[in-house]
């Protein structure tokens, strides 16, 4: 009896062993079954846009008019009359050198050149009662004239003892003293035109195509407050830098403002004239080792790996220059595990925007 009642223990329990696991089973194939959660994307669409472009740059004042002076002889200073912040006329006399050895010199060049004048203007005399001969009268003639570049030579470097400002400006260096030796080619005074400040900004390639010559720019100077002031685009360097792809403008204050000074920080606010340009989110726009590109929605909302050029940074959006057209929609958010080709459901209500027009 006890093996009876043992023998049906061990089949019931073997029943309900195979009653787990067949619904296991059940349950396992139902899961296999079960259909993949869509991916969860916000778009935004791809629009024209009639916008300027503005840009600040920094920069640091200087005189457009600067000019170091050196020295052309060497001598022991004997006077320099200026100081730092004096105002000079062009042509007056900022420092003399001692220049008793070089005068000493050209009066004895002018003795050498009076000397073969005489003689050659003689032996010119003699030539033509035919006492001598031409190839004597011209060595006289080269003598003469090699006497006269001498004494040239010696008085154009007398002149260069008296140095003169070539400018209407002020004194911005003084780095010597009278009684100094100054050696050939030695910086002595530095003048400077404040009548006209200018600043050197930095652009992208980019935005150069967008500027001219004679452009109204804004100016601020940080030690002026926040006024803006008239300034104009003076000079476009013809050359970028090659690793920046950046260029130079030169921007003229005019006129220039009170207290402005060289050596002030300076801001600069470009603005172009507004033109057409098909933009997007800044944040479609990705990056890689191949390049930019955008995951646009595509047939079957699904998404499409899209390589596009972009342009300017405008704000929080930013111009396409090629790869997609007005009225595409790409994705902003959700690129985590997103993949071309993936099948995507676009969450947010996209808005019709009233300045969208769509490409032809």
């Amino acid at each position: 009896m006890k093996k009876k009642t043992l023998g049906v223990l061990i089949l019931l329990l073997a029943g309900a062993s195979m009653l787990a696991l067949s619904t296991c089973g059940e349950k396992d194939a139902g899961k296999g079954k079960r259909e993949k959660e869509p991916h969860l994307v916000e778009t935004a669409k791809v629009y024209f846009s009639d916008q300027g472009i503005v840009r600040v740059r920094t920069g640091t004042l200087r005189a457009r008019n600067e000019v170091k002076i050196y020295t052309q002889e060497e001598g022991r200073i004997t006077e320099m009359a200026f100081f730092e912040g004096d105002s000079v006329k062009k042509g007056d006399l900022l420092a003399r050198l001692d220049d008793q050895l070089l005068q000493a010199q050209l009066a004895r060049a002018k003795a050498t050149r009076v000397q073969a004048e005489q003689d050659y203007k003689r032996k010119k005399g003699l030539n033509g009662q035919k006492l001598i001969s031409e190839d004597e009268l011209t060595r006289a003639q080269t003598a003469f004239e090699v006497a006269a570049a001498d004494e040239r030579l010696l008085a154009t470097r007398v002149g260069y003892a008296n140095i003169r400002s070539p400018i209407d400006g002020k004194i911005a260096q003084r780095l010597s003293e009278p009684g100094n030796i100054a050696v050939r080619y030695t910086h002595l005074l530095t003048v400077s035109d404040p009548s006209s400040l200018i600043t050197e900004v930095t652009v992208s390639e980019l935005l150069l195509p967008y500027v001219k010559l004679g452009d109204p720019v804004n100016v601020t100077i940080d030690a002026l407050g926040q006024q803006n002031f008239a300034g104009r685009i003076h000079r476009i360097h013809p050359n970028l830098d090659p690793i920046t792809r950046r260029g130079t403008i030169e921007v003229e204050l005019t006129p220039v403002p009170e207290g402005a000074r060289p050596g002030q920080l300076c801001r600069v606010q470009l603005q172009t004239q507004a033109l057409q340009r098909v933009v997007m989110p800044f944040k479609a726009l990705r990056r890689d080792t191949v390049g930019e590109y955008v995951y646009a929605i595509g047939e079957g909302d699904k998404v499409e790996r899209t390589p596009v050029v972009s342009g300017l940074r405008l704000g929080e959006e930013v111009e396409v220059i090629d790869g997609v057209k007005a009225g595409q929609l790409v994705v902003i958010k959700g690129f985590l595990d997103l993949k071309p080709g993936t099948q995507v459901s676009v969450v947010n209500a996209e808005k019709k925007k009233t300045d969208v027009k769509l490409a032809p």
